[in-house]
């Protein structure tokens, strides 16, 4: 009778533990959606604020007019498309460096302490703030290669900025790979490449881009490296076209003129006393707020794609 009592207060001891437990899980889980519920409140609240305010602002003429002394004719135009080439220049510069160092450092880099070094330093790069990249940019860029304030320079710049992204993402994405995949690769008589190319890669793609477009969308709304390089603030024109018309049909001279961005021109009408380049500023914020959700969306769209058709 004694055992037996001691089993069932044993037993009523470990219910209690479990119902505290489950208590405690429940608790946790409120906080948390109350939590999340706040952040999305909030950033809700701040976009339907921009887009009530920037409303009249919401045409065509807007995205294809100049910027102007006069905020009723003003345009975002000359903001849009450097914004655009200076992606080009980010995504070109970043995202081949960035990919190719993840998979060497994951890969390819023997397991010893220098190699410890470099992921302890590219994981605190990811945490940098953006000024310190333009104050780099401003010695490196500007004044040690001569580059001027140029679309080149503030793409290399923010591909700066997000190399360490694009590198810890796509580490962590090869990482998820099972190892099954790979001894199953050598199994059947592949090369070291092989396995990577033909394996790692196409089962880690969904992981990889989604860092990509995530890094691309955080560059996107940058302010702070821009402006320390001397991004213009007012341009009324557009860089050369990088598509010509003469053989080899590709200009290079874009690289080299003048730019502004979406989020400098915003912070250029800010400025102003008159209300209305206000209203201005409030459009383009909710432009930029637009794009980069559409942005994170597409990433979660890609990485639930391609792994919905992966077929471990």
């Amino acid at each position: 009778m004694t055992t037996q009592a001691s089993v069932l207060e044993n037993l009523a001891e470990v219910r209690a533990m479990i119902r505290k437990h489950k208590r405690n899980d429940y608790i946790f889980s409120i906080i948390g959606l109350v939590a999340l519920m706040i952040g999305l409140l909030t950033l809700l609240t701040l976009f339907v604020d921009l887009v009530v305010d920037g409303y009249p602002r919401f045409t065509l003429d807007f995205l294809t007019s100049y910027p102007s002394r006069r905020a009723a004719s003003a345009g975002l135009l000359s903001a849009w498309v450097g914004s655009l080439l200076v992606m080009l220049v980010t995504f070109f510069s970043a995202v081949p460096l960035g990919v190719a160092a993840g998979i060497y450092l994951e890969e390819y880099a023997p397991k010893n302490w220098f190699s410890d070094l470099i992921e302890i330093n590219v994981t605190n790069l990811a945490g940098v703030p953006s000024i310190v990249y333009g104050l780099l940019a401003l010695g490196l860029f500007v004044y040690g290669l001569n580059l001027g304030e140029s679309i080149l320079t503030a793409g290399l710049t923010l591909g700066l900025l997000i190399l360490p992204i694009v590198i810890v993402t796509t580490r962590e994405s090869i990482r998820g790979i099972p190892v099954s995949i790979r001894e199953a690769a050598y199994a059947v008589g592949a090369t070291k490449w092989q396995v990577v190319f033909h394996h790692v890669l196409h089962y880690s793609s969904g992981g990889i881009l989604t860092g990509i477009i995530i890094g691309m969308a955080r560059a996107l709304g940058e302010t702070a490296p821009i402006i320390t390089i001397g991004a213009l603030t007012f341009i009324a024109f557009l860089p050369p076209s990088p598509v010509s018309d003469v053989a080899p049909f590709i200009n290079f001279e874009w690289l080299q003129s003048g730019f502004t961005v979406l989020p400098i021109q915003m912070f250029n009408w800010l400025s102003r006393p008159d209300h209305a380049f206000h209203i201005n500023a409030a459009a383009t914020g909710a432009l930029i707020i637009v794009v980069t959700l559409l942005m994170n969306g597409t990433a979660i769209w890609l990485r639930y794609r391609i792994r919905k058709n992966i077929k471990w």
